[in-house]
């Protein structure tokens, strides 16, 4: 009798020859969207000087200032915004999800409704802000807003991974005469290095992607990133046929660094997304 009932529902779930066929034709398009504008852009670049174009854009100054100091720019913000959105998120979650304190709830649905907060609407008191403080127009102006638009998410992910991990832990570490701060760091914060991964590599490719926070903070051109200095390089070859191949080699290059770091993260990404997801 229940084999007879299961069978139906058993049957939802198969995936047929004809769902397999029109999943891989779906992929396949989606595959040739994404392909179709990076290979446009890798033969742009190519164009008039070969490989040239990309000797060029490496070697030559570009307004006085090299091209690997852009890179250089971009590391150094991505990597101290990481890490200061990892011990926030990190201390954050942990508190919200394991430690009971007074308006708990209050502030945490304060964080959550920060989501919704988009980063142009920041720009006007993080200016007035970082001019009274005097970080204005240097890297930290950058990287403390990268973090400040990311702690909400960031804070979210961390609970709820928090949130999968046993209570006992706890009153396991309380019996054996460890503080809490002992106990976040000596066993929650281990458990939780899948998502700590996964947060810290995707604030660095966030951090790499932002347009928008150089360019309203910053000034001076050796302190440009990645995403800014594309402006730059639009200025400085103009539009030729043999500069229009340098300006493609340089968005090229530009792009490198993310790829690169999603290849090689990509594992710890997963796992960072589905650690927690089943509480044991």
């Amino acid at each position: 009798m229940n084999r007879n009932k299961e069978a139906p529902e058993a049957d939802l779930f198969k995936i047929t020859k004809a769902n397999r066929l029109v999943m891989i034709i779906f992929l396949i398009f989606m595959l040739a969207l994404w392909v179709m504008p990076v290979y446009s852009l890798i033969k742009d670049s190519l164009k008039v000087g070969g490989f040239q174009n990309y000797v060029f854009v490496l070697s030559e100054r570009i307004n006085d200032v090299p091209f690997y100091r852009y890179f250089i720019n971009s590391v150094f913000n991505a990597v101290i915004a990481s890490s200061l959105l990892i011990i926030v998120c990190a201390t954050a979650g942990f508190a919200f999800s394991k430690i009971d304190f007074l308006g708990k709830k209050v502030i945490f649905n304060v964080v959550v409704i920060c989501l919704a907060i988009s980063g142009p609407i920041l720009i006007i008191p993080l200016f007035y802000i970082y001019r009274t403080l005097g970080i204005y127009n240097t890297p930290f102006a950058v990287i403390l807003s990268e973090t400040l638009i990311t702690i909400p998410f960031g804070v979210l992910m961390m609970r709820s991974l928090f949130n999968n991990l046993p209570n006992e832990l706890m009153e396991s570490a309380s019996v054996d005469g460890a503080g809490t701060f002992r106990t976040f760091v000596s066993i929650y914060l281990p458990l939780a290095k899948p998502a700590i991964i996964n947060l810290a590599v995707l604030q660095i490719m966030w951090s790499f992607q932002d347009f928008l926070f150089p360019t309203m903070f910053l000034t001076d051109e050796n302190l440009y990133t990645t995403t800014v200095a594309v402006n730059t390089f639009k200025g400085a070859y103009g539009m030729t046929a043999q500069n229009l191949g340098r300006y493609n080699a340089a968005l090229i290059l530009i792009s490198i660094p993310t790829i690169v770091l999603f290849v090689f993260a990509q594992k710890y990404i997963v796992n960072g997304i589905t650690s927690g997801a089943v509480k044991e």
